[in-house]
Parts: structure tokens; sequence; C-alpha cells
């Protein structure tokens, strides 16, 4: 009889993700976002990074775990971010995001806002595809968070890939040409 207690302790014990022991930002990435103090980092035993926000209604903003390269070995190509991530009790969204740079202007970018990751998933692979014009100083990529819960990142990739394969950015606003509603009558929706 003194085994059903330890089998159950033991069950539990398989069910929590193992990421107390190595919280803490993993070498070559950094956490940022509008408010990265409402989040935590680290890798796991299964060689999985995370990020999980500290407490429940830690208030509003973003946390990410991301990494910043030279846009140099890139200029003129395609780019991919694909990873396999799992998520946990998401309760806003979260997904993999990239932003390329001309010095300090953004000119291309994807953060899967438009097909986000939601709630409690399993393993799945997500990519971001850019392009990275000749004269692109910088490319910015990893995962983000924005809510409460925990989102799972596994082998992750990075590079340059064929033309074949379709961009998923984002439209970039454009500024209109004159001023508009200076007399502040037209009316939102």
């Amino acid at each position: 009889m003194r085994r059903f207690p330890l089998l159950v302790a033991l069950l539990v014990a398989s069910l929590v993700p193992s990421v107390a022991a190595t919280d803490g930002v993993p070498p070559g990435w950094h956490l940022a976002g509008t408010h990265p103090e409402n989040y935590r980092t680290g890798a796991d035993a299964n060689g999985a990074a995370f990020l999980a926000s500290k407490a429940e209604g830690t208030g509003a903003g973003f946390g990410t775990l991301m990494q910043a390269v030279q846009a140099d070995e890139y200029a003129g190509k395609r780019v991919r971010f694909r990873a396999t991530v799992r998520s946990e009790d998401v309760t806003g969204w979260a997904g993999l995001w990239m932003r390329v740079d001309q010095g300090s202007k953004m000119v291309a970018f994807d953060n899967m806002q438009t097909r986000p990751i939601k709630g409690s998933t399993g393993w799945s692979t997500y990519e971001v595809v850019l392009n990275v014009p000749a004269d692109a100083t910088s490319i910015s990529f990893g995962v983000l968070l924005d809510s409460n819960g925990g989102i799972w990142l596994r082998s992750a990739e990075f590079g340059p890939v064929g033309s074949d394969v379709p961009t998923t950015q984002v439209p970039m606003p454009q500024a209109p040409g004159k001023p508009v509603n200076l007399d502040f009558k037209q009316q939102g929706p």
C-alpha cells in the first residue's frame, strides 16, 4: 500500500514541466518586451526553452525571448525562422516573430498575430518568412507571449530559404500622402 502514494506523486511530477531548476535566460538569447519583468524564461531538461508569465494577471504587455543578428550574411535573401512550439494556458496569444530593420527603420515584420497560438497546444511547427533587403542592417527574431500562460520552443532553425517558400510578412503600414482628419470630424469605428 505504501507504493500507491509514491506512484501518484511520480505521475503528478511527470505532468509538471521541469522548469524551476533552470530558470534564467538561455545563452545567446535575451528577455525583452514591453513588460519583460512579468515573464520568466529558461530551458528545461528536454532541450526546450520556455517563456512563461510569472503570475496570473501581472498586467498588460508582452515578453519575448529573442536574438538579434547583423543582416550582412542574409542581405538580399529570403529568411525563415522556424521552431516547434507548444503552449500551456495561454489566455491571450503567442507566436514566433521576426523583424528586419534598415538602421532605425523597420522594413519587414511578422509576429503571427493574425494566426496566433492560444490556449494549450501540443508540439507543432510554426514559421515566419521574410525578405531581407540588400541594405538591411539587422534581423531580430524570437517567440513572444502576450498574456498569462507559457510557451515552449525547441528545434529552432534560422536561415535563408528559396524563393519558392512564401513569405508571411504582415503588410507594412503606409503613410498617407497628405495629413488627414485635422479637424477631428471623422469618427472612429
